[in-house]
């Protein structure tokens, strides 16, 4: 695992230790980004259920300003502390050792708002739409916010989830990714 592109390019990840995460592919993160991407102009990132922070790391490494990394696992916080230093991408980062929908609220109470979020529950969790549904609710995604959801291919997420559509879903193996926009009347 590494670093694909940006100011911590070719900067190699620690996943973490055990088989309780899956840490996204670079197959699969190269394909997030040639989606949703490739490159920003700053905002904040929200990486919820975070693992290694690969995700998160990547979008700071592509131009945003901000990430906030959440997960529960203290084996998880340690990996994405040691990955950010890795990267030297440690002073624009917030982590928080939680539970999502704990986190979601804090955040709200905060009033902080997100241009990307990563959700990648692990699989046997089906909490996509509540959480979803809860980051709208409670304002911390906002009229141009992507959402991007990692799950088990075999999952068919709801094309609508409040007020965000899907934009696209691609399939890698057993990994589905699909992408959530707010739909904006014309």
């Amino acid at each position: 695992m590494r670093v694909i592109s940006g100011t911590a390019k070719g900067r190699s990840l620690k996943a973490v230790p055990g088989i309780s995460t899956r840490p996204t592919t670079d197959k699969v993160k190269e394909a997030i980004f040639s989606m949703i991407g490739p490159y920003f102009d700053g905002g904040q990132v929200l990486d919820l259920f975070a693992g290694t922070g690969g995700l998160g790391i990547e979008a700071l490494s592509r131009g945003m300003d901000k990430a906030v990394f959440i997960d529960i696992e203290k084996k998880s916080i340690d990996t994405i502390q040691h990955n950010l230093q890795t990267a030297g991408l440690k002073d624009q980062a917030e982590i928080y050792r939680t539970d999502a929908a704990r986190a979601l609220k804090a955040l709200a109470k905060r009033q902080q708002q997100f241009q990307l979020v990563f959700l990648d529950p692990p699989y046997k969790m089906k909490v996509i739409a509540e959480l979803i549904s809860a980051m709208e609710t409670q304002a911390i995604v906002d009229l141009n916010s992507t959402i991007v959801v990692e799950h088990d291919a075999k999952d068919v997420l709801d094309d609508v989830i409040g007020g965000f559509n899907q934009q696209r879903r691609a399939d890698y193996g057993d990994t589905a990714v699909t992408i959530y926009k707010q739909s904006v009347d014309e």
